[in-house]
């Protein structure tokens, strides 16, 4: 699901630098991807560690590593993405926030192929539910459970992606395409997290909330941040 997710985003960048003919190259959009991956990987990693688990790995620090055990956060990842495209945004002098643009638009479909891969798996089910479509999974017992992989998959995947790609053929100001992602991100999982089963490691942290839900908060503030930091960037450099 990762590598479809990539290879979808990634020739999707390049259908879009092609169509606006924008001052990026063939060369230069493998290297970000090749950032963006690297960047990505070692967050979602990073970012399950230090959110979901930290005492655990503290007590066994090499099972860090054993990234076959599962363990990636979708909020490390980002944070890593943004980092790697940071870096690669100074090293090639383009602006964060096109390219940041360019490819937040093509990130849900990663997020809904992910989805269906916690479907597939039988991971990350829902909480014990009794609406007609509840779902028995082997892992959860012998209660059915709502299919909660599907409602992300349908809310942080399809749905985002409809938005945010009608959306950027109306031509957003530079960042706006970002914020908007962030805030919608956020409140879809933050809703799909009250039919999602909270982590075993860690419950509920914040009375009926999840960290899921907590990190999701972040991601929404982060976006309206950004979109209000272009108004108030455009109104400075009219007054220098």
């Amino acid at each position: 699901m990762y590598i479809i997710g990539f290879a979808a985003s990634y020739f999707l960048v390049r259908y879009q630098v092609k169509k606006k003919k924008l001052a990026v190259t063939a060369g230069e959009i493998d290297s970000l991807y090749s950032f963006l991956i690297l960047g990505l990987i070692v967050g979602a990693r990073v970012g399950y560690v230090i959110f979901y688990n930290l005492t655990g790995y503290l007590k066994s620090p090499f099972e860090i590593f054993a990234v076959w055990h599962g363990g990636m956060s979708f909020h490390g990842g980002l944070i890593g993405a943004i980092v790697a495209g940071g870096i690669f945004s100074i090293r090639y002098k383009h602006d964060l926030r096109a390219l940041s643009d360019l490819v937040i638009v093509t990130a849900p479909i990663g997020l809904g192929l992910g989805r269906l891969g916690n479907f597939i798996n039988g991971e990350l089910y829902g909480r014990i539910t009794d609406v007609p479509w509840g779902m028995v999974f082997s892992g959860g017992g012998p209660l059915p459970r709502h299919p909660s992989q599907l409602y992300e998959f349908l809310l942080e995947g399809a749905v985002l992606f409809v938005i945010l790609w009608l959306i950027k053929s109306r031509d957003p100001k530079p960042g706006m395409l970002t914020s908007l992602f962030l805030v919608l991100y956020g409140s879809f999982r933050f809703i799909a997290e009250f039919f999602r089963e909270p982590d075993s490691g860690l419950g509920f942290i914040l009375g009926p909330f999840t960290m899921g839900q907590a990190l999701s908060s972040v991601m929404m503030l982060a976006g309206f941040v950004i979109a209000a930091i272009g108004p108030l960037r455009k109104k400075l450099e009219e007054e220098e």
